[in-house]
């Protein structure tokens, strides 16, 4: 099997999860944050939402930059995030399909601006920008449901609220 295979079947199964923890977050708390340096709920749901389709932007090539794929503006509905989520998904599992052991092997340079943030070969790029940077985020996210008094979905298993 490719290496790519796996890495898109990964994303897609925990693409399912991180919908149900998006679609709870409520527009009328998209402004709340934990804390003053904290990113607001809706904030991180957005950044959450986009990043498939962002990575997907820059997988194909050997160097990618976040100030150059930009996020879009956020949605003002969980339905809309959810939505977007949704179709970064199927954008990205169309852009990363055809990548090859080959492709996955060599080098990717990931920037911010003139700055480079990681260098290292594209497999590990996508699993740690697109795999476990969003699952740290949605950790994050599930805990700003658990402060807000919201009910937490299952994620790895049940949670206290749905048990």
């Amino acid at each position: 099997m490719p290496t790519i295979d796996a890495i898109v079947q990964e994303m897609l199964r925990e693409g399912e999860t991180t919908k149900r923890v998006l679609g709870r977050v409520p527009a009328d708390r998209f402004d709340w944050k934990p804390h003053p340096r904290a990113r607001s709920a809706g904030d991180l749901a957005w950044h959450i939402a986009a990043l498939p389709a962002r990575i997907a932007a820059m997988a194909p090539h050997d160097e990618g930059d976040v100030m150059v794929v930009k996020q879009p503006p956020r949605p003002g509905t969980p339905e809309a995030i959810v939505d977007a989520f949704t179709a970064g998904l199927e954008t990205a599992r169309a852009a990363l399909s055809p990548l090859t052991d080959e492709e996955l092997g060599r080098k990717f340079r990931f920037r911010r601006g003139d700055v480079t943030m990681a260098h290292l070969p594209k497999h590990a790029f996508l699993r740690v920008v697109l795999l476990n940077h969003s699952y740290h985020h949605r950790g994050q996210l599930a805990v700003y449901l658990r402060l807000l008094d919201l009910p937490v979905p299952p994620i790895y298993g049940p949670t206290a609220d749905e048990s």
